[in-house]
């Protein structure tokens, strides 16, 4: 129990620092694109991290070893989110271009704003049908600039702030120059895929590497620990205890480092309709 109490502890103090460096979004399951609510969270990374002590505290039968795994995997829960979310936004960013397209292509057939905005909905790329669904209803009951204003705080990343501002701007103005003006964002969007598709396949092989340097060691421990009276013996002596102590900082150290080297600028959200 000590080591749970220990464990959320620092995620608390991890979690907030994190947050004041993104100041714009709060480190909560909301923004990561979890059906969980903060005590289910919470619930969840600290019973894996209690869980891996446990089975790492039976095989090796020493505390010190089992504390560094057991809240290595307390952050898995959070970075499985982050990483989902991510995946989310980046799947959202890619369809763009098409959806943006599409509404060219009603909107040049005859068809105005709003109802090609709703036809998205419907026939649109399928990462925007679940968002854009519900438009037409919400326009007809509060109004298209409020629908969207709606559509954009569920996106909630600063792509489809940008789209979905030129699209209020595009039913506001109105005229010829909708459909010059959805493709100038659709051609600045593709753009940004590339440049998204090339940042991610070269961080990528980083973050492989840092992770299993970091791993690797703590899998060796834990093996030789559990195999091994003679090594067992000396990590649970206070010299080994210090060994492991020592071994822990420096590893999560060197993760964090690893991690902010290879961690991609997050682009701050600038059309959201709230003061920040």
């Amino acid at each position: 129990m000590m080591t749970a109490f220990a464990v959320g502890g620092i995620l608390t103090h991890l979690v907030r620092e994190r947050s004041a460096s993104s100041h714009r979004r709060p480190a909560d399951s909301d923004h990561l694109g979890v059906d969980l609510s903060r005590a289910q969270f919470w619930a969840t990374s600290v019973a894996a991290s209690a869980a891996t002590f446990v089975l790492v505290l039976a095989a090796t039968r020493i505390v010190v070893v089992a504390i560094v795994p057991s809240v290595v995997v307390a952050t898995f829960p959070r970075s499985y989110y982050v990483r989902r979310r991510a995946r989310q936004v980046a799947e959202l960013l890619e369809a763009w271009p098409d959806g943006l397209r599409d509404l060219v292509s009603s909107v040049r057939s005859g068809a105005s704003l709003p109802t090609a905005i709703e036809s998205l909905g419907r026939f649109g790329p399928e990462p925007l049908r679940a968002s854009f669904g519900g438009f037409g209803v919400y326009a007809r009951s509060l109004g298209v600039v409020p629908a969207l204003e709606m559509i954009r705080s569920d996106l909630a990343d600063p792509t489809s702030d940008r789209v979905i501002e030129v699209l209020i701007l595009a039913h506001q103005r109105g005229g010829a120059v909708i459909p010059a003006i959805l493709n100038d964002i659709a051609d600045a969007t593709t753009k940004d895929v590339w440049t998204l598709e090339q940042v991610r396949g070269e961080a990528l092989e980083q973050k492989i590497n840092s992770r299993v340097v970091f791993v690797l060691p703590w899998l060796v421990l834990v093996a030789m620990t559990a195999q091994s009276t003679a090594f067992r013996e000396f990590y649970s002596s206070s010299a080994g205890a210090l060994v492991v102590a020592i071994g822990g900082v420096m590893s999560i150290a060197g993760m964090v480092i690893a991690s902010r080297i290879g961690s991609q600028p997050t682009e701050p959200r600038v059309f959201t309709g709230v003061a920040q």
